[in-house]
């Protein structure tokens, strides 16, 4: 396991990529290639109350949030990835166990690879997932950048907000 997970029970959202980045295995720490706007956007949505450095990626537990991929065995970008290293159904159990209110896959190519669809599309998904509302947002890396759009991360961040205000913190 490059990066291990960041998970409990009961938590609002998990953020699930395709697998670490170079820069994230070599810091140990998830997003930590310079130039991801995960962190800042995390933080710009309301999902994080400040602005976390990668190497403090276990203190989102703390604000209702956890973090894993698909892919737990290998590293780099979606084109360096074998296609036997996804584990969706290992996936879905860490669902089934923690069950979260909710999961954002962070690129479309996690999100077409969890569905086994080619297309998929930006925003609130119909299906669900143990009763978890499902996103899919685009990807924050670098390398995404011709396809960077806040609204599908602005949605969800609201959905964040309207689960934590019906609790009351």
């Amino acid at each position: 396991m490059i990066l291990p997970d960041v998970l409990a029970p009961g938590l609002d959202l998990v953020l699930c990529g395709t697998a670490p980045s170079r820069a994230s295995k070599e810091a140990a720490a998830y997003y930590a290639k310079p130039g991801n706007r995960f962190w800042p956007t995390l933080h710009l949505v309301g999902l994080t109350p400040r602005l976390l450095k990668p190497h403090e990626y276990g203190e989102v537990i703390r604000f209702g949030l956890g973090l894993t991929d698909l892919c737990k065995t290998e590293w780099g970008s979606d084109q360096e990835l074998t296609k036997h290293c996804f584990d969706v159904s290992g996936f879905i159990a860490k669902i089934d166990r923690h069950r979260p209110a909710a999961v954002a896959f962070d690129s479309k190519n996690a999100g077409k690879t969890f569905f086994r669809r080619a297309a998929v599309r930006y925003g609130l998904q119909e299906e669900t997932l143990f009763g978890a509302a499902i996103f899919i947002v685009p990807s924050p890396s670098g390398r995404a950048r011709s396809h960077w759009d806040t609204a599908p991360w602005q949605e969800l961040g609201e959905f964040v907000a309207r689960r934590r205000a019906a609790r009351g913190s």
